[in-house]
């Protein structure tokens, strides 16, 4: 039998966006969580997929190697969701909460991919798209997470100082600090903004016993590197690693781990920090 020092999360929830694909890094964190003793709800909007050149994956395979990793006891659950609509944003959190009727832990792993491009063909459109999906609906799943939870407090008649952390909230940014990228202007704009905004809402969230933490989890591949699967030249890749430290690109374990162990007790002295965890890339020159 696994004893609690193995499974750091058990009897927590989990609501965690964007896990629609086995490739994905919303997929190895449900993984990696439902692993550590947590329940998960996953939320997922495969009609974006289907517009990708990666394509749709089979949500039942998804719902089935998830599973497959939680402990005993530990649930299960999922919904679609179009979080580009706000609307969309309770409902969901919602959901999550009936899982167990608790929610403990939210990672915002959601992002719009594709449209995008450079300054020269900005449009407000696609600014809006990126920031709806990528910013708004980050703010917003945090902002009725952190409303519950500090509703949970008042009814326990619980205040400050707290024993410990009473929720975790995970954004992921992008690797916009560390160097241009060129062509996903939307895209690192939304993703910049989180990184930005990150102290602020931190501040704020401690005040309910919630720790935020931003995550850029460096260039992973999703997919979107794969020859057959590519959004973009790839020619490049083979020659480029060959130079690299550890001859790879991340995988979606990697930052998996990294975000497991912040919503876990041991990570819970960490609190409004964007980390990067990219194998050094960042540093490879």
């Amino acid at each position: 039998m696994r004893s609690s020092f193995d499974l750091p999360l058990s009897g927590r929830t989990a609501l965690i966006t964007g896990v629609s694909r086995r490739k994905g890094i919303g997929f190895g964190t449900a993984r990696a969580l439902a692993a550590a003793g947590a329940s998960v709800f996953f939320h997922h909007h495969r009609p974006h997929d289907l517009d990708q050149p990666w394509g749709g994956d089979d949500l039942a395979a998804v719902r089935e190697d998830i599973s497959a990793c939680a402990a005993a006891g530990a649930r299960v659950g999922d919904a679609a969701a179009d979080l580009r609509d706000f609307s969309t944003i309770e409902p969901l959190l919602d959901a999550a909460a009936s899982l167990t009727g608790t929610l403990d832990i939210l990672v915002c792993n959601q992002a719009l991919s594709g449209d995008d491009g450079s300054i020269f063909e900005m449009t407000g459109d696609r600014l809006d798209a990126h920031w709806q999906v990528n910013a708004r609906a980050s703010l917003l799943l945090t902002a009725g997470f952190a409303r519950r939870a500090r509703a949970r407090l008042t009814a326990a008649g619980i205040e400050r100082p707290f024993e410990q952390a009473t929720g975790h909230v995970i954004w992921m940014t992008s690797g916009q600090a560390h160097g241009p990228m060129a062509g996903e202007v939307a895209y690192a704009t939304s993703k910049a903004a989180l990184a930005g905004i990150t102290k602020t809402v931190a501040a704020e969230l401690l005040d309910a016993g919630i720790l935020l933490n931003t995550v850029n989890p460096g260039p992973v591949n999703t997919g979107y590197l794969d020859p057959e699967t590519a959004d973009r030249d790839v020619s490049w890749v083979p020659g480029y690693l060959a130079g690299t430290p550890f001859g790879r690109f991340g995988r979606p374990e990697d930052p998996a781990r990294l975000i497991a162990w912040l919503c876990s007790d041991a990570g819970s002295w960490m609190v409004g920090q964007v980390l990067t965890s990219d194998g050094g890339f960042s540093l490879h020159q």
